[in-house]
């Protein structure tokens, strides 16, 4: 009998914690346009273009789709921009924001879309890449080396 107080006070508690929860939202926002945008480049030099900007086709997974921006300047990647990352639920945000500035970076790094995958995030990784490699395509931009997004969506 000492213990009903202690049992219904701690439901009480529980159910209350459960019910004050609320989920952080997604760190990248879906994309509101559908529609692939490009900026007109300027005649290229050689097989890259110089400049202008574009956005990549929007890639699904089953964790959700990731879509970039991607900007070229004096035939150089200088900005990638995620428009839409996976956010199906708070697991896949999670590892989709952490694994994206380090995809970002190796790309900007390698002037190319043609790099690894992110360990445990395979999803976003594959999906990342894939956007990115359209967007530069559109550009008509080809990386330094000849090198291509290879990662596939599981």
């Amino acid at each position: 009998m000492r213990r009903s107080p202690i049992v219904l006070t701690a439901t009480i508690a529980s159910t209350a914690g459960v019910l004050a929860f609320h989920p952080h939202a997604p760190a990248v926002q879906p994309a509101t346009a559908s529609a692939p945008s490009t900026t007109p480049a300027p005649a290229s030099v050689g097989t890259s273009s110089s400049r202008g900007s574009a956005t990549g086709d929007a890639v699904d997974t089953k964790y959700g789709a990731a879509q970039v921006r991607v900007t070229i300047r004096n035939g150089k990647i200088v900005t990638i921009e995620p428009l839409q990352l996976q956010g199906n639920d708070p697991r896949s945000v999670q590892i989709s924001s952490s694994a994206e500035p380090i995809l970002q970076q190796e790309a900007l790094t390698t002037q190319s879309a043609g790099v690894d995958a992110v360990s445990g995030a395979t999803f976003t990784s594959a999906s990342y890449t894939q956007s990115l490699q359209s967007a530069l395509d559109k550009l008509g931009f080809q990386a330094p080396d000849g090198s291509r997004a290879t990662l596939q969506v599981p």
